[in-house]
């Protein structure tokens, strides 16, 4: 079959006010590049005609500023779904200018096939290649797109003539089938294949084909500063006592790893450790320093859902693609964050929070317990399903005028149930096996910084009894010194004694 190549405007021109649009790519990679910057300038035009446009986006995770950034400047989105990263739009989401829902990233593909939120219009896929046949050849990321591409009404595809055809054969597209149909995920270890290395679409539904010459634009992370570098440090000794101990098997297990410089630098020093063995890896995302250790051999298999790697690393994976060939499988976001699959393989997950209270209570996606920051992402997914499950983050924040350790996380993302170990700047809690007083006082003494720790002690003491010593009226007390004071040290619990 012959297919019309048009030009990104052309392609525009067919999406109306309302519709839903379903994208390749999870992070920036594998995301379109041009098409969405041509709806972006429709909905200034009709915007300036008084007219309203908006659409709803569906994703495999966050997007870039060809997607989430130019669309949110131009207020053209609508609902958006299940994670985001931008700043532009993350404006638009606290401002209710965008109506966002956060959802767990394994969960997000299945629920649109069971009808939850309506129709796909279109779906823009970017691709290294396509046949007359309707094979695609995917690039760097893959999302939740072998689900969004079948149900779509109309497809267009952006092909990337920077993305090498020689990335057949690194993706395994899989979709499970539904409820009460679905079998077992037949993944026993990170390396096996189960699916296809294409994804097949039926070509009488590709409307064009726009052509595209571009990198992913990811932005290489800056180096890990003294506080990384010593959560990266605690968490690989704590990764090294339990091995030590025989808590994790000889053979060692996967990992999985958020993004970020905190995952960074935790990848830097278990690639300098010499006792730990080689690895695998079962995530959702691998960053540049996991191809450096994949170059190494102490990381010798990554499976993911996509290669977010800054544009000089990129560069260097096609240059060498050979070699990295068999060692880097691409799958959807449903099959790369199973919990199934998750929990058979004794996956060890390691993310990241933006607070946790003293029970161990993770917030992970809302600053002072209202402003929406990302989103829940795929830690959910990972750290509820995990052998071990490891959250970290900066003891402080702004100087010290921010405590990342509180009395009560002012947004909950992650419970008590679902944290084992806790680890910032200043050490490690060990939450296993602890009860809430225990855990308030293992997280007190080793995670929070110096400044706090009276005030935290302070709080604890006011507790009334019960199993969770929670003081309703002074539990958000923190929060209550830096909204009116800026300061968190300002908290005074005498008043509540």
């Amino acid at each position: 079959m012959a297919f019309n190549f048009i030009s990104a405007q052309e392609a525009a021109e067919h999406i109306k006010n309302g519709d839903t649009l379903g994208l390749s790519g999870f992070t920036a990679p594998g995301n379109p590049k041009i098409i969405l910057e041509a709806v972006a300038e429709k909905a200034a035009k009709e915007h300036e005609q008084g007219r309203e446009f908006k659409v709803n986006i569906f994703t495999g995770a966050s997007t870039n500023d060809h997607v989430d950034g130019v669309l949110a400047r131009n207020n053209a989105i609508n609902m958006r779904a299940p994670y985001q990263n931008t700043p532009d739009l993350r404006k638009r989401i606290n401002s209710h200018d965008a109506h966002y829902f956060d959802r767990h990233l394994s969960e997000m593909a299945q629920e649109v096939r069971y009808g939850f939120y309506g129709d796909i219009d279109y779906a823009i896929i970017e691709a290294a290649d396509v046949s007359d046949s309707g094979e695609i050849l995917l690039g760097c990321g893959v999302g939740n797109i072998p689900t969004y591409a079948p149900m779509a009404k109309k497809i267009f595809i952006e092909l990337n003539e920077e993305l090498p055809k020689s990335l057949y054969g690194m993706h395994d597209i899989y979709k499970p089938l539904d409820p009460p149909r679905r079998r077992e995920i037949p993944i026993y270890a990170p390396n096996d294949r189960i699916g296809a290395p294409t994804l097949k679409v039926d070509p009488s539904k590709i409307v064009g084909i726009v052509r595209t010459k571009a990198f992913d634009g990811v932005k290489p992370f800056t180096q890990p500063d003294e506080v990384s570098k010593r959560i990266g440090a605690n968490v690989v000794n704590f990764l090294v006592s339990e091995y030590r101990k025989g808590r994790i098997p000889k053979e060692f297990l996967p990992l999985q790893s958020g993004v970020g410089n905190v995952a960074n630098a935790v990848l830097n020093y278990l690639g300098e450790d010499k006792e730990l063995p080689n690895f695998m890896m079962y995530t959702e995302v691998v960053q540049d320093s996991v191809l450096e250790l994949l170059r190494l051999g102490k990381c010798t298999f990554a499976s993911t859902c996509s290669m977010t790697f800054s544009d000089q690393v990129e560069s260097q994976l096609f240059a060498d693609l050979d070699f990295f060939h068999d060692k880097i499988l691409l799958r959807p976001a449903e099959i790369s964050n199973n919990p199934e699959v998750i929990r058979r393989l004794g996956v060890i997950a390691m993310n990241t929070a933006l607070e946790a209270d003293i029970f161990g209570n993770v917030n992970s996606t809302h600053v002072l317990g209202t402003r929406m920051m990302n989103g829940i992402g795929g830690s959910g997914d990972f750290c509820r399903n995990s052998y071990i499950s490891i959250f970290s983050c900066p003891s402080i924040t702004k100087e010290g005028l921010i405590s990342n350790i509180v009395p009560q996380a002012s947004h909950v993302d992650h419970s008590e149930h679902s944290v084992d170990i806790l680890i910032t700047d200043q050490g490690i809690a060990d939450l296993r096996g602890k009860d809430p007083v225990q855990r308030a006082r293992e997280i007190i003494d080793n995670c929070a910084h110096p400044m706090y720790r009276e005030l935290l002690n302070d709080y604890l003491k006011i507790g009334r009894g019960g199993q969770t010593p929670l003081v309703t009226d002074a539990a958000f007390e923190f929060h209550r010194a830096f909204s009116n004071l800026g300061d968190m040290q300002k908290a005074d619990f005498s008043k509540f004694a």
